[in-house]
């Protein structure tokens, strides 16, 4: 019996970051348990994907490969996904709070009558209990929920709450074993339209391993292109806090946020933002946080791996061309 099974998502042929966070926490947690974790991947002609999974320290990575789950449908995907849950007892499911899960891992629950702890920061084991810490009204409060009743329990965590780099992989491969699921072609009563997109030719910063984001301090839309500099010379994407988006500035797809995007790159530098819970909810997974804000007290810095304190026009300029100057 796995302790933990651990959903892999991917998306156009790629293992989607998700998946790397899912399993770094099931590794944590099967080993807070004193048990083992597995992944479990579904599809159509994904033997490389699941080939790149055993690469990781599992016990064995579960395989539903079926012309059926060539794209995702929550019909498809929750009856495979039953299938090996129930033919494998795991305590723990985990997911990945993306999009996708958040529509599949609801009917999976209802399916097997159990509950889903969704959106979750981190956890805690006290001996044989197992709390877990979400967020609460727009990230206000956190509260401790722990699971009742049979298990599996389902949960999904946050992005950014585990990083993909602290994921355990192996010398050697993870056994690789396919599980027959019997799909019966009049359950899947859903055709797939296309793809979804935050907005048409967006950037995708939950993607984004630098970002540059402006806020209220830039104090007009024409300084926006001196924080865009900024994210030129280091190679990332410009995104933004919630008055930026509001004001018209930049298009709603650029915000970071509990409104806006969840993100957690290796690099997140902050200009002129002044880290309102609000904002703080989307990108305190970063690895590195950089804050330039001419007021010290700011909450931003509270979080903030490195911190400037300064007039952000007097700061940047100066930074580019030193940037500029390591490249060159």
């Amino acid at each position: 019996m796995y302790e933990v099974l651990c959903f892999a998502e991917h998306q156009e042929g790629k293992l989607a970051r998700s998946t790397l966070e899912a399993c770094a926490a099931g590794q944590r947690l099967a080993r807070d348990l004193g048990g083992s974790a597995g992944a479990v991947i579904l599809g159509s002609a994904i033997s490389s994907l699941a080939s790149e999974l055993a690469s990781l320290d599992l016990e064995s990575v579960l395989v539903v490969d079926s012309p059926d789950l060539r794209v995702y449908t929550p019909d498809g995907y929750a009856l495979s996904l039953q299938a090996v849950v129930e033919q494998l007892h795991p305590r723990f499911v985990l997911f990945g709070h993306t999009y996708l899960a958040r529509d599949l891992a609801p009917k999976l629950a209802a399916t097997l009558e159990r509950g889903f702890i969704s959106d979750c920061l981190d956890y805690r084991c006290e001996g044989e209990r197992c709390i877990f810490v979400r967020q609460l009204f727009q990230g206000k409060f956190c509260a401790d929920v722990e699971p009742q009743g049979e298990p599996p329990h389902l949960v999904s965590f946050q992005a950014g709450s585990f990083r993909e780099d602290s994921v355990a992989r192996s010398t050697s491969p993870a056994p690789v074993k396919a599980v027959a699921v019997e799909i019966p072609t009049a359950a899947i009563r859903t055709k797939p339209g296309e793809l979804f997109r935050e907005a048409r030719q967006s950037v995708d910063l939950t993607q984004a391993e630098v970002i540059v984001a402006a806020g209220r301090g830039i104090r007009a839309a024409e300084n926006l292109e001196l924080v865009r500099k900024l994210a030129e010379a280091l190679g990332g994407e410009l995104g933004a806090s919630r008055p930026i988006c509001d004001g018209g500035w930049l298009p709603m797809d650029r915000q970071i946020g509990s409104s806006g995007q969840t993100v957690a790159p290796k690099l997140y530098v902050a200009v002129g933002i002044s880290g309102a819970i609000q904002h703080q909810v989307g990108m305190k997974g970063s690895r590195t946080i950089v804050a330039i804000n001419k007021d010290a007290d700011a909450p931003i810095f509270e979080i903030a791996s490195y911190g400037i304190v300064g007039d952000l026009f007097e700061v940047v300029p100066p930074l580019i061309e030193e940037i500029k100057k390591a490249k060159a």
